[in-house]
Parts: structure tokens; sequence; C-alpha cells
């Protein structure tokens, strides 16, 4: 298991480590505000005029969050999911309460070290899959610490 414990950051503080994952606690007044969530889609084809009515009001953290007690947010560094569209700098928000089911992206640890990929469960056992020709699958053996840290549920990015 990795050497640390992410109770101990506060919030705002960011834990290092030298996996290719880092645990970000972003300061919870940015979630809990409430934003305006527009009644209707905004249309990617050809422009409409705008709606100016408002639906209600949109928290991320009750959009992004269905359990805020074993959630946590992520940053990748690295582009072995770029494939599933997860890119260096992103923001993952994993929870370690939801199963791992196959084909699910989670977070795992490998001997002591952090990797984001996608779970399969395999005839030979499990394999986690990188998003990326340049990496390889990992199959999973016995003689490994292996530990299923949390399933990533959501990815955000800049546009």
């Amino acid at each position: 298991m990795p050497n640390f414990n992410p109770d101990l950051a506060g919030p705002g503080q960011r834990i290092t480590h030298p996996a290719l994952l880092s645990f970000t606690h972003p300061n919870r007044s940015l979630f809990e505000r409430q934003r305006a969530l527009l009644r209707k889609a905004v249309p990617a084809g050809f422009p409409s005029p705008a709606d100016d009515y408002v639906e209600r009001r949109l928290s991320l953290d009750e959009h992004l969050i269905q359990h805020k007690e074993s959630t946590f947010f992520m940053r990748v560094a690295g582009h072995s999911m770029r494939d599933l569209g997860i890119f260096d700098g992103d923001l993952l928000v994993v929870d370690r309460s939801v199963p791992a089911t196959h084909g699910c992206v989670v977070v795992a640890v490998i001997d002591g070290e952090f990797t984001v990929k996608q779970l399969l469960h395999t005839a030979q056992g499990k394999v986690l899959r990188a998003a990326h020709p340049d990496y390889p699958e990992l199959a999973i053996t016995a003689e490994q610490d292996f530990s299923i840290w949390g399933v990533v549920q959501w990815n955000v990015h800049k546009v």
C-alpha cells in the first residue's frame, strides 16, 4: 500500500507522491456554490437565439459526487489514457465506494505505485489496459501487491 495518508491534507492542499496521480482537495466552497443551469440545451450545430430562462440552480457537488465521504479528486500526469479522453492534467473524480467492474476506469495501486487504467476481467485474471498504443497491458499476478483504490466517475478537463 502507498505510504501516505490522504486524511492529513486540509482543504486546498495537494499531497505529492512520486506516482502518476496526485490527490487534490479543492476549496469545497467552489463546489458548494450553485451555478445557473439553463433550461434549454446548447446546440452544437447551427447557432440559435439564446434562451434567457434559468431552469434551476446547479451545484457541481450534487452533479459530480454521489458519495461525499468516499470521493476524491485526482490530477492525471501522463498520456496512457488519452484514447479514452483522459489527458495529462485532467481532474478525475474518483469514488472509493463504487465496486470496480469489467471495463470501468480505475485508480489502482500496484506494488505501492498509483496508476489509472481500464480494468478487464479475463480468463487469466485481472488486466489493466492503457488507452494508448505505446503502453502495454498489465496482467496482475499473485506476486504483486495489487488493489483497486477507487473507480473513476468523472473526468474534468479544459476545452
